[in-house]
């Protein structure tokens, strides 16, 4: 071989070595970032499962804690009676010592439920009185205590007056 092809024949074996480096480069480089929307699209998806309160683990108490920051707290020592949930209470005969007993062994209807509103987070419990009836009480944590916003009775329509 001529001594000129010869630069002409390394020119081109480099020149196609580089291009061969820069799409592996470049093909690399698309599957990285593609793992990384994969993985974000994954956290997303697993912190939207982890605060999806129909996905909660039932076997989990609900927090303790005593402020709404923190979760759903049973074992409140003050409950906090609207104007609205004491009317309701007196039409449909229910007493502050019922919506205790629903506070500590209801069970959380999770749809009708709101953990996650702002900024007061609501919990729907449901149980049976003292007396039989089938109730749905809305409670929302507060820094002061639990508070009562309504109380429902699941099977009767009663009169009532309450605005």
């Amino acid at each position: 071989m001529k001594p000129g092809k010869n630069k002409y024949l390394i020119a081109v074996v480099v020149f196609i070595a580089v291009l061969i480096t820069t799409f592996i480069r470049n093909n690399n480089g698309k599957q990285e970032k593609e793992k990384n929307r994969q993985e974000q699209r994954d956290n997303r998806t697993d912190n939207k499962r982890d605060n999806d309160p129909a996905r909660r683990d039932p076997s989990k108490p609900p927090s303790d804690e005593p402020n709404r920051r923190e979760g759903f707290n049973r074992r409140t020592e003050k409950l906090i009676f609207t104007k609205h949930a004491r009317c309701r209470m007196g039409c449909r005969h229910i007493d502050e010592a019922e919506v205790r007993d629903i506070l500590l062994n209801g069970r959380i209807n999770d749809r009708k439920s709101e953990p996650a509103a702002r900024p007061d987070p609501k919990y729907a419990l449901e149980g049976k009185t003292k007396d039989g009836q089938e109730v749905r009480i809305i409670f929302a944590p507060s820094d002061r205590g639990m508070v009562v916003i309504t109380v429902i009775d699941l099977d009767t329509e009663w009169p009532c007056d309450c605005k």
